[in-house]
């Protein structure tokens, strides 16, 4: 592939702009500058560098993200800043969307990908994908609405009852479940259904994949099998 192209797949600009980057002596493959926007080169492992700053190419970016609170997942943001403004401009510029969503005031795991079939697998409503919630409610759960949780609750415009999986209650008022939707506010919705109130709401799972290791704020790259992880069913 042109070496113009492969800094444009990459987010770099206009195939103008990666052009010029390239001509000015901005760019570096594999530590060698490289001056000529036609040069071939094999994308398999490629590594290079841009104004002194290096990249590996991707074909296709995942990425897992713990999100702070007070962060929309929007590119337009309304009220709050947008968790697109924690991550470099090159990945805003290929495309990256989030994979659902949180609420502003949620933190925990959050994924973010430019690939449509990725995307399209993990929010599908028939999918399913199990993802984790750890809550801290406003009053102490009691063991009658862990029960309402597990059997199954309504939701004003839901047709069906939502049930919450795998209930642990690790003090009076802080509760993990697992849930295999993704509608608006329903882990809120399903604590407010049994009379009582989230005040601070984190996801911790999605699929297989856990958040581990991601300090709030940061992200990092998902290789192939956290990938897959991430699509799969509770174990």
């Amino acid at each position: 592939m042109h070496l113009e192209k492969i800094l444009q797949s990459q987010g770099f600009g206009s195939r103008k702009q990666c052009r010029s980057l390239i001509e000015n002596g901005k760019v570096k493959v594999n530590d060698t500058p490289c001056s000529d926007p036609k040069a071939n080169f094999s994308t398999d492992h490629l590594e290079f560098s841009v104004v002194g700053k290096a990249w590996q190419y991707r074909e296709k970016v995942y990425i897992a993200m713990n999100k702070p609170t007070g962060f929309e997942c929007s590119h337009n943001p309304q009220h709050h800043h947008s968790v697109f403004s924690l991550l470099p401009p090159q990945l805003i510029e290929r495309g990256v969307q989030c994979v659902g969503r949180l609420d502003q005031d949620t933190t925990g795991l959050l994924l973010l990908t430019d690939d449509g079939a990725y995307l399209h697998a993990l929010t599908h409503p028939r999918r399913h994908v199990p993802k984790r919630y750890r809550m801290t409610t406003h009053e102490p759960v009691t063991d009658t609405q862990i029960a309402q949780l597990e059997a199954g609750v309504e939701l004003i415009g839901e047709k069906e009852l939502l049930r919450a999986y795998q209930c642990q209650l690790e003090d009076s008022q802080t509760l993990s479940f697992t849930i295999h939707q993704g509608i608006y506010h329903q882990v809120k919705r399903m604590i407010a259904a049994v009379g009582n109130h989230v005040v601070a709401l984190h996801r911790e799972q999605i699929g297989q994949f856990e958040l581990v290791d991601i300090a709030e704020g940061q992200w990092v790259y998902l290789n192939n099998e956290q990938q897959q992880l991430a699509k799969l069913d509770s174990p």
